[in-house]
C-alpha cells in the first residue's frame, strides 16, 4: 500500500476570493486553484486537500476578520493552520525565481515557508469575546480618524473667515462646537450678544462652568473684527454643518467607549489588566486584541515584550558586540498599548512607576528612553501577573475557583 505524502496548503487570503497551492515535502507543486471566501468552497478545498494526502498542514498570510471564515472552517473541523506573516512572504519571495507579483505565487510561498520553519504559530479558535472586541476597537479608531480629520477642516475653514474665534477654542471640546454649529461669524455673535450666547449654550447641554468664560471670549473676538471676508456665507454654513456633525460623532465615540469598556470586563482578564496603573478598559481591550486573549504563544515576559518592540536588537558582527539598535519589525498596536499606559502611570506622584521613571532619568536617558524602560517593566508585570491566574485557573478545581 502507498502511503500518500504529507502535504503544506498555503492560502493568499482576499476579499471575495483566495488562493490555495499546496506542495509536498519535497516542494514540488500538488495543486494550485483559486477558490470563493464562502463555507462550501472551502469545505471543497478541505476535501481536495485530503484526498491528496493523510495529513495536511494549512498556512494562511492574515488573521484579519476577512479570513475568519476561513479560519473558523479549518479550525472547526481540526485543521492545523500555521500563521505565515507578511513580512515573512515578502522576504521570502525573493528566493523564487520570477519577479512577478501574483496571487498563485503568494500561495506558494506561504506554503513553502510554512514547510520550511517550524517556528511560526499555531492558529486556534477565535475566542468570540475577542473578536468582538476586535471589531469595536478597530470602528473606534475609524471614529478617531474621522474626528480628527473633521476637527481639522473645522478649524481650517473657521479660520478663512473668523480667525480669532478660531485661535480661542480648543474644538475637540463639546462647548466650542455647540457654540459655532448655531453662530461662526463675527455679525451673529455681536448680533446675540453675550445674553444670547449664554442662552444658546445653555439650552444646547454645554458645561455649565465654562459656559461664561466661553460667551466672554467669543464676543469680545466678534468685536475685534468688523469686516465679512469673501465666502464668509458659504464657508459658515459648511463651519456649521460640520459642527454638527462633530457633535454626533462625539456622541458616537463615548457610546463605543462605554460598550468597549462593558465587552472588556466580561473577559476573566479584566479585573488583572486594571490592576496594572496606567491600564484602563481602552488599553485592556487593544492587549486583548493584540494577544488574541491568549499568552500561549508567548513563551516568556521578554517573548511578549519582543512582540510589542521594547527589546532591543543586537547587531554584532566580528569584533564589534553589544551594538543594540532599536527593532523594526514588531506589533505596533501593542507597543503603544505599553507605552500609553506607561504615560497614564506616571500622574501616580508617589507610585512605583513614578519611582522608576526617575531612577532612569537619574541614570541620564532622555524621557522617551526613560519611557520605554518603564513600558518594558510593566510587561513583566504583567505578564507575572496572568502566569499567576492562568495556573490557578489550571490547577484550582472548578468549586474551588468559584467560591474562591
Amino acid at each position: 500500500m502507498t502511503t500518500r505524502p504529507e502535504i503544506w496548503v498555503g492560502i493568499d487570503v482576499g476579499k471575495t476570493a483566495h488562493h490555495a497551492c499546496a506542495v509536498d515535502d519535497t516542494g514540488k507543486t500538488v495543486f494550485s486553484q483559486k477558490f470563493g471566501n464562502d463555507q462550501a468552497a472551502i469545505e471543497a478545498l478541505i476535501a481536495r486537500a485530503g484526498q491528496a494526502a493523510d495529513q495536511v498542514h494549512w498556512a494562511i498570510d492574515l488573521t484579519s476578520p476577512m479570513a475568519l471564515l476561513l479560519i473558523t472552517v479549518l479550525l472547526a473541523v481540526d485543521q492545523p493552520v500555521t500563521y505565515v506573516p507578511g513580512r515573512v512572504v515578502n522576504s521570502m519571495t525573493g528566493s523564487f525565481r520570477g519577479e512577478g507579483k501574483t496571487d498563485a505565487k503568494d500561495a506558494r510561498v506561504i506554503a513553502q515557508s510554512a514547510r520550511l520553519r517550524e517556528d511560526l504559530n499555531q492558529l486556534v479558535m477565535p475566542d468570540e469575546l475577542v473578536v468582538g472586541l476586535t471589531q469595536l476597537t478597530s470602528y473606534r479608531t475609524d471614529l478617531m480618524a474621522d474626528w480628527v480629520a473633521g476637527i481639522n477642516r473645522l478649524r481650517s475653514l473657521l479660520g478663512s473667515i473668523f480667525p480669532a474665534l478660531e485661535a480661542a477654542f480648543d474644538y475637540s471640546n463639546r462647548t466650542p462646537l455647540i457654540l459655532v454649529a448655531a453662530m461662526c461669524t463675527p455679525a451673529e455673535i455681536r448680533s446675540a450678544g453675550i445674553d444670547g450666547v449664554t442662552e444658546h449654550l445653555t439650552e444646547n447641554g454645554a458645561w455649565k462652568p465654562g459656559i461664561a468664560k466661553a460667551a466672554a471670549t467669543a464676543v469680545d473676538a466678534a468685536a475685534r473684527q468688523s469686516l465679512a471676508l469673501p465666502g464668509e456665507a458659504d464657508t459658515a454654513m459648511l463651519v456649521k454643518r460640520i459642527a454638527t456633525k462633530l457633535l454626533d460623532l462625539d456622541r458616537e465615540i463615548k457610546d463605543t467607549d462605554k460598550l468597549i469598556t462593558i465587552r472588556f470586563r466580561e473577559h476573566p482578564w479584566a479585573r488583572i489588566i486594571e490592576s496594572l496603573p496606567g491600564m484602563g478598559p481602552g488599553l485592556g481591550a487593544e492587549f486583548l486584541v493584540g494577544t488574541g486573549g491568549d499568552l500561549a504563544n508567548f513563551a516568556s515576559a521578554g517573548r511578549l515584550a519582543s512582540y510589542a518592540g521594547l527589546v532591543p536588537v543586537p547587531r554584532d558582527s566580528g569584533r564589534v558586540s553589544g551594538n543594540l539598535h532599536r527593532p523594526k519589525r514588531y506589533n505596533r498596536r501593542m507597543r503603544r498599548v505599553f507605552y500609553m499606559a506607561a504615560m497614564s502611570s506616571l500622574r501616580y506622584e508617589a507610585g512605583p512607576s513614578r519611582r522608576f521613571y526617575d531612577r532612569k532619568r537619574s541614570e541620564r536617558l532622555i524621557h522617551t528612553q526613560a519611557l520605554l524602560a518603564l513600558a518594558r517593566r510593566l510587561v513583566d508585570v504583567l505578564w507575572a501577573l496572568l502566569r499567576d491566574q492562568r495556573e490557578f485557573t489550571v490547577d484550582t478545581p472548578a468549586s474551588v475557583a468559584t467560591a474562591a
